[in-house]
């Protein structure tokens, strides 16, 4: 078996490798090409404002080109005669110059439409939706309940009104945002996370841990009010990407335990409940509108197939035991958007989060099995690629037993099993042709019926009756009955015994 698992691509997975490929210890996420989200925000960061000086300096040759052009059409002008006065000329290049720079202003301006600021002075009045937000006069129950929850919690802080004020300001300044790219969407939550944790980092005097439940509460209750508009937004591939893996899951639905070296053994029921569990958690993180809620039945679900493997194995679980395991169960669950549920965490998630701590860890694991799965192939599963390819396609499968492999009684019976649905699968074939050659015979049948009353009628009609004389008929029907008559009475003479003779008495 270790040798087994030893050959094969992919099912297993150093430790290191869930960690950032900068090497700052933090864990990485495959959503952001291996690195943390503290590195990958760094590199971003870079690239965009290396591309925004690249715009700049095509937005400034471009506009020196146009300068050039102006100036040598106004050349050409004054060589002509013209009834518009120079300052006319002046005042229409000035004009066309400060168009151009307000059009490169706005062009790298994050935003265009900035929302109107509201002043209120209590968590009451700020607690009422705003008329002009994206959402209706009345919100749903839930987002109500979010921002009573919020304020609730934030009543007991000293700088709660200003926090809820800004967590509000910015809830509703994402309404004029909605046709940004998802990345952008993220950036501008990433920012809005940093940016308040920071200064509540410097309020709290570096108690992590009071800073961490109030950006659990603030995340709580913005990503409540932005589900709708962040989550699978239609400016990314996500769907599409949903669709993808859930085929592909469906296609793999022959990989068995065996193949992924699970060390769980189903037939104990605590192990069959424990991973019945694992099943119904990664499948509820799609009812979840927070990230935290959505990470936390990942960890349940993680929790679950640790516990079943240390009483499948009556030891503890390690981690080169846990990845194969929650491929298998992410197999047999096939999570309703499971792709939109991971991209959603990576993008709106308190950054913190998922780089340490178990969650992290958890979702990091989650994130490589989903790669895994992706990138399947027979070597990884230790089959050949006919193998696979027959798999796959439906052909064959593993649970049918092959040769000399059904030795055990549950194998015989499947064999058995396997006979039977072939000999039905004959019987079928034989039924169809029988009635194939019925409905040949009924045919022919059909055929020869129509072909004798064809030829019936070609002889009728070949010969046709003769005409007789009435008379004659008469004629010879009266001769008829009278020998019919004689005949008859000839026939009573001969049943009628003799007449009597007279008797003479010799004297």
């Amino acid at each position: 078996m270790m040798s087994q698992r030893s050959e094969r691509r992919g099912i297993h997975l150093d430790q290191s490798e869930l960690l950032c490929k900068k090497g700052c210890g933090y864990y990485g996420n495959t959503a952001w090409q291996g690195l943390c989200s503290k590195c990958w925000r760094e590199e971003n960061q870079r690239e965009r404002q290396k591309q925004i000086q690249e715009d700049w300096a095509l937005a400034e040759r471009l506009q020196r080109e146009e300068e050039e052009a102006y100036a040598s059409r106004h050349q050409r002008a004054q060589s002509q005669p013209t009834i518009t006065p120079f300052s006319k000329f002046e005042e229409r290049k000035t004009k066309e110059k400060s168009s151009k720079v307000n059009t490169v202003t706005k062009f790298f301006t994050p935003s265009a439409k900035t929302p109107p600021k509201k002043d209120t002075t209590s968590f009451d009045t700020q607690s009422s939706p705003s008329p002009s937000s994206s959402s209706s006069r009345h919100p749903p129950a839930d987002t109500d309940h979010a921002t009573r929850e919020f304020i609730d919690f934030l009543k007991p802080l000293k700088s709660g009104r200003e926090i809820f004020k800004q967590c509000r300001a910015f809830t509703e300044s994402m309404v004029y945002k909605r046709d940004m790219g998802a990345d952008e969407l993220s950036e501008c939550v990433q920012d809005f996370y940093q940016n308040l944790s920071d200064r509540l980092q410097t309020q709290f005097k570096g108690s992590t841990e009071h800073v961490e439940s109030v950006m659990d509460e603030v995340e709580k209750y913005m990503m409540t009010r932005l589900y709708k508009e962040v989550f699978c937004p239609e400016t990314t591939d996500d769907e599409k990407k949903d669709l993808a893996i859930q085929k592909r899951i469906r296609a793999l639905h022959w990989v068995t335990i065996e193949m992924l070296c699970v060390p769980v053994d189903e037939e104990i029921p605590e192990v069959s409940d424990s991973v019945v569990k694992a099943i119904t958690d990664v499948i509820e993180m799609d009812s979840k509108r927070v990230p935290k809620d959505k990470l936390a039945c990942i960890t349940r679900c993680s929790k679950h197939i640790f516990n079943a493997i240390k009483i499948s194995k009556k030891e503890a679980a390690s981690a080169d035991d846990f990845l194969p395991t929650l491929i298998y169960i992410v197999l047999k669950a096939n999570p309703p958007r499971l792709q939109s549920n991971i991209q959603y965490i990576t993008r709106f998630c308190n950054p913190s989060r998922l780089m340490t701590g178990e969650d992290g860890y958890y979702f990091t694991n989650l994130c490589c099995a989903v790669a895994f799965i992706e990138k399947l192939d027979g070597q990884s599963l230790n089959l050949s690629p006919e193998e696979f390819e027959l798999y796959m396609s439906g052909q064959a499968s593993p649970h049918w037993p092959q040769g000399a492999g059904a030795s055990s009684p549950g194998s015989a019976a499947l064999s058995q099993v396997h006979k039977r649905l072939d000999l039905l699968t004959g019987l079928g074939e034989r039924q169809d042709r029988v009635i194939e050659k019925a409905r040949q015979l009924e045919s022919d049948l059909i055929d020869w019926t129509d072909e004798v009353e064809q030829k019936v009628q070609s002889v009728l009609e070949s010969f046709p009756q003769e005409t007789h004389n009435p008379t004659a008929t008469t004629a010879s029907g009266t001769t008829s009955a009278a020998a019919s008559a004689i005949d008859s009475d000839n026939v009573e003479n001969e049943r009628l015994p003799p007449p009597l003779q007279p008797q003479v008495f010799a004297g």
